[in-house]
């Protein structure tokens, strides 16, 4: 029986799919198959793009939150008309290739966002969702939408078994996030086997609690009646859930079974295919009957870009200084250098109220900063004074993120990747396990968000081991791309923000509960060389060496300023060397890096936190750091007690130092 054009796409789109599953050997056939007519109804009625320019930024936003379909999202990509050649889908999960195993922002053109680790796609959906609602409000007038689109994504039963889907959806349902519209591959089947095994809530009742509109469908191959619904989505000043019943590699011997789930079919299985849907054509074909049909929509989203690019100039001219933020906004365009950041005429303050200061300086000067706090924002000094709420206000800059620490994270991701925004979001350090998911994904896409973690040592105090980080500040360090930064003060504090908002990844700034001395007599040497994650703050005067050196980060460099006057009285002459960020020193020379860290010299490190890592970072040192979790009693008592005190500092020093003049037996 001869196939519609329609149902040709759809079975092109399956069969790109499965091919390319079966020729790496390796991937999951089972979705694409059953997922196949409900991604068509979507790239082919709705998703507005431009397949010739993927950053258009007033395009609809797509997530495939179920990653590891990505196969279905290469064969769409190819099929209209994305630079993703049939050889890049021979080469699917192969090195080099532009289709890796899950989808990858950045290295494949047309994919908006990494996604495969579960839940962690519909969470960026939501933050792109509040980007363009935020956005849409500042800067839209009642004759120019310049900005308005949607965001779209694919989720299944394993993204919504995910806690972080729970978290993500609440808050798109708090927030009446009414363009962000998803379709749940309904298809009851998981690695394991039915879904019924493990997962048996009603998903319908549970998104409705949530405030969504949601829709049950119970024909995951009837293409109209999904485009109806999606249709009736976008009536609804709510999210909307579109439930879909679909069969798990519909169409092959392995349909509605675990077994098509994660490998491919297998020569025998893939013939059956075949039969089953009278594809007779030779592998990785797309018949010219569809051509037309996919093309189509490739030439309509041309013309989407064409006709806006007509209407941002006209708005230009009419709205010029709004016009040159967006433009600003939209190509990150940050430029910190110039702004004057605070000042501090206090002899200390916690580096947490530092920070806040500096977000509300430089709010006025960034009108896409957005951000807010995981339900601690006047413990976090997060919010922006005169800025508004996000919720009734659109344009409002605070967001009430609520104690949902990694839903916040993923939204932050989404609203960086979709442009425009410059997200931060905070909480106390402990917390940050609860979001490291997303804190991994933002390194791995090179987002720009500013992570805000305060209370971020043993001197936090009272709340006891709970809630006093150990192993956080060391296992941030651990992950690649992220900058993590513990300044040793409100000046060091300053510079934090103005290199996180250099737009050059993600930053995590770790911030005390606890007031330190503002160095403003260091002031101008900080700015200087802050920058270099690693410098000399302090050096005895007028003594040809210094046989020891004290290294520290964060509150620990005060203590260390302080032990070295008092070794200076004694006659010692010795160096203080300030460390922010490991990650900003590991970029500079070799030839610094010796230097600042001689290898002759005795270096004592100070850190309230596991010890490990150092070595590889200064040579071989001493160490005062915490090994062990925490207790509950005042700060100050507490941070002595684990050895964090100028007399600690001072006797490890002479320690050291009375060893070497010790005489060899």
């Amino acid at each position: 029986m001869k196939q519609t054009n329609e149902n040709l796409a759809i079975n092109t789109i399956r069969f790109l799919a499965i091919e390319a599953v079966e020729k790496a050997n390796s991937g999951h056939p089972g979705m694409p198959l059953g997922a196949a007519p409900m991604a068509f109804a979507l790239w082919q009625n709705f998703i507005q793009q431009n397949p010739t320019n993927p950053q258009w930024f007033n395009r609809d936003r797509f997530v495939l939150s179920a990653g590891h379909a990505s196969a279905l999202l290469y064969s769409l990509l190819h099929c209209y008309g994305f630079d993703l050649s049939i050889d890049d889908l021979k080469n699917f999960r192969q090195w080099g290739s532009k289709t890796p195993g899950h989808p990858e922002v950045g290295h494949t053109p047309g994919v908006e966002a990494t996604t495969g680790p579960l839940g962690q796609g519909i969470g960026m959906a939501v933050g792109m969702a509040m980007a363009e609602e935020f956005l849409a409000e500042q800067f839209n007038k009642p004759d120019f939408n310049i900005i308005e689109h949607y965001t779209y994504a694919i989720v299944s039963d394993g993204d919504l078994m995910e806690g972080i889907s729970s978290e993500s959806a609440s808050l798109a349902g708090h927030l009446n996030l009414k363009k962000l519209i998803c379709l749940y591959d309904d298809n009851e089947i998981s690695i394991e086997g039915p879904t019924s095994i493990a997962f048996t809530e009603d998903t319908k009742k549970r998104f409705e609690s949530f405030g969504w509109d949601v829709v049950e469908l119970p024909d995951g191959n009837d293409v109209s009646a999904i485009v109806d619904a999606v249709n009736n989505a976008k009536l609804t000043d709510k999210p909307s859930l579109i439930k879909i019943r679909t069969e798990i590699g519909h169409g092959s011997p392995k349909a509605n079974s675990e077994s098509s789930h994660g490998s491919p079919l297998g020569k025998e299985a893939m013939q059956q295919t075949r039969n089953h849907y009278n594809w007779d054509y030779p592998e990785f074909t797309v018949p010219e009957e569809t051509k037309d049909v996919f093309g189509q929509v490739a030439e309509n989203g041309k013309k989407s870009e064409s006709t806006w690019n007509t209407l941002f100039s006209n708005y230009k001219k009419k709205y010029p200084e709004l016009g040159l933020a967006l433009k600003k906004a939209i190509a990150k365009d940050f430029d910190p250098e110039n702004i004057e950041l605070p000042t501090y005429d206090v002899s200390k303050i916690a580096t947490r109220a530092a920070s806040g200061k500096v977000l509300n300086t430089i709010e006025p000067h960034f009108p896409t900063l957005v951000g807010g706090s995981a339900d601690l924002a006047p413990s976090n000094n997060t919010f922006l004074n005169n800025a508004g709420i996000f919720k009734q206000d659109k344009a409002g800059k605070n967001v009430r993120f609520g104690v949902r620490e990694h839903a916040m994270g993923a939204a932050l991701n989404g609203m960086a990747l979709h442009g425009g925004i410059l997200p931060y979001g905070g909480t106390f350090l402990i917390f940050s396990d609860y979001m490291r998911a997303s804190i991994r994904l933002s390194a791995l896409m090179n987002t720009n968000v500013v992570y805000i973690f305060t209370h971020d040592s043993v001197g936090l105090g009272e709340d006891g081991p709970t809630h006093q980080p150990i192993e956080q500040l060391m296992s941030l360090r651990l992950i690649p791309g992220l900058s993590v930064i513990r300044p040793a003060d409100a000046i060091e504090t300053n510079e934090a923000w103005r290199y996180a908002l250099s737009g050059q990844g993600p930053v995590a700034i770790l911030l005390t509960r606890q007031g330190l001395p503002v160095m403003n007599d260091k002031k101008a040497l900080i700015e200087d060389l802050f920058v270099k994650g690693a410098y000399p703050l302090y050096t005895t005067p007028h003594a040809s060496e210094h046989p020891l050196q004290l290294i520290a980060s964060g509150s620990e460099v005060s203590l260390c300023m302080e032990a070295a006057k008092e070794l200076e009285s004694k006659g010692i002459p010795v160096q203080v060397i300030s460390v922010p960020c490991w990650e900003l020193l590991k970029r500079q020379s070799k030839r610094y890096r010796s230097e600042l860290f001689p290898s002759a010299t005795h270096k004592i490190v100070v850190e309230a936190g596991i010890t490990t890592g150092w070595g590889d970072i200064v040579g071989p040192c001493e160490q005062i750091g915490i090994n062990s979790f925490g207790a509950s009693a005042p700060g100050p008592l507490v941070m002595e007690n684990y050895g964090f005190s100028v007399k600690n500092i001072i006797e490890t020093a002479e320690t050291i130092l009375s060893k070497e003049l010790e005489p060899v037996a």
